[in-house]
This record gives C-alpha cells, sequence and structure tokens, in this order.
C-alpha cells in the first residue's frame, strides 16, 4: 500500500482509518488554524479547512497521499464547534435537546505522487433526544463533551442522547468512511489490499 500520512491528531479519526486500512498510516497534524471565513456556508468553510489542513501537512512530504478533514455540528444554522468548557459545553446540549442537527465533514484527500486533490463534503442529520437539566448536567460532568464537536460524542456515553441518525454513522464520529473509500478508488488506493 502507498504511504498515506492523516492530517489529524484525533484519536477518533485515526481509530476509524485504522478500521478501514489497517494500522499502514502515520499521522502528523496540521499547524493550521481554523477560523470563520465571511461569505462562506458552514459546508463550504469545512471543504476549505480541510483543505487548508492537508495542503498545510503536505509541506512536509514529498509523496504519499495526505487526509484531512474537518467536523462540525449545525443547529439551525449555527455551526457548533467544540465547547472546550462545562459552560458552553451546557449551552450547546441545551440549544441541541429535541432537535436534528446536522453533521457535516469537509474532507480533502491529496495525493502527491499525481497532483491530485480531491475535497468533498458529507452531511449526517443526527435527531437529538429532549434532555432535561439533570441528564445535560450529569453528561456534561463526564468531561466527555468538552472536544466534541456539538459537545456530544456519539461513540461514547453521548449515544444514547441520539434517537436517530440519518446518513453515514462514521461521519458523526469524525471521518466519513464511505466517501473516502470512494475516493480512495480515485486514487487507486484498496482498502482491500489489492493495488
Amino acid at each position: 500500500m502507498r504511504r498515506i500520512i492523516l492530517a489529524s491528531a484525533s484519536p477518533r479519526r485515526k481509530e476509524l482509518l485504522n478500521q478501514l486500512i489497517g494500522n499502514n498510516f502515520e499521522v502528523h497534524a496540521s499547524s493550521y488554524e481554523e477560523s470563520p471565513i465571511p461569505g462562506l456556508c458552514p459546508e463550504s468553510l469545512l471543504i476549505r479547512h480541510s483543505l487548508e489542513k492537508a495542503r498545510d501537512v503536505a509541506k512536509h512530504f514529498e509523496s504519499g497521499i495526505i487526509i484531512a478533514a474537518d467536523t462540525s455540528v449545525i443547529c439551525n444554522g449555527e455551526v457548533l464547534g467544540k465547547p472546550h468548557t462545562s459552560e458552553r459545553a451546557k449551552e450547546m446540549l441545551e440549544k441541541i435537546s429535541g432537535e436534528t442537527v446536522q453533521v457535516i465533514t469537509g474532507l480533502t484527500v491529496l495525493d502527491l505522487d499525481e497532483g491530485k486533490e480531491i475535497s468533498e463534503s458529507e452531511i449526517t442529520d443526527v435527531r437529538m433526544k429532549e434532555m432535561n437539566e439533570k441528564e445535560i448536567e450529569a453528561y456534561v460532568r463526564t468531561k466527555e463533551p468538552l472536544d466534541k464537536a456539538g459537545a456530544f460524542g456519539i461513540q461514547d456515553k453521548g449515544a444514547v442522547l441520539v434517537e436517530r441518525i440519518e446518513g453515514d454513522f462514521f461521519n458523526v464520529v469524525g471521518l466519513p468512511l464511505f466517501r473516502l473509500g470512494r475516493i480512495f478508488e480515485k486514487f487507486g488506493v484498496s482498502v482491500f489490499g489489492e493495488e
């Protein structure tokens, strides 16, 4: 298999990529600073962020395939990133309680050998349960929401807050594997081990 570089320090993305291709990749986190870009819708913004992350990491390599992603939760048009504080996590959970939110991931794959880059996005609808204050406070106390976009992790205890999803489950975790597999095919990379 060709050299593959994951441009992310996220343990969840690392686990998902490992599920797809085994431990046949390197991790090189991007130093690109994500910030709002006026005039871009959330989907375009996340694609731009993933592209800039990939290009930032590309400066450190001469060959290989670089994978970068940026995921956010959108609730009634508002982008909810990682809350980082308990107070902000509580606010976000109150906001998404009983709502259908969209989890959007911008995904970029760069092939340094061929000089090709593909950037796409994946959107998954997630229906959140109605949460009472006691539930929200108990979940925030676990500290789990602090480093998760939208203040919940579907792969952890936050799973009990999700009524249903429509779309790619892995996208909600942080890396849309079906879409990544399709991009790999375009670059001649087989996840089943055959070149």
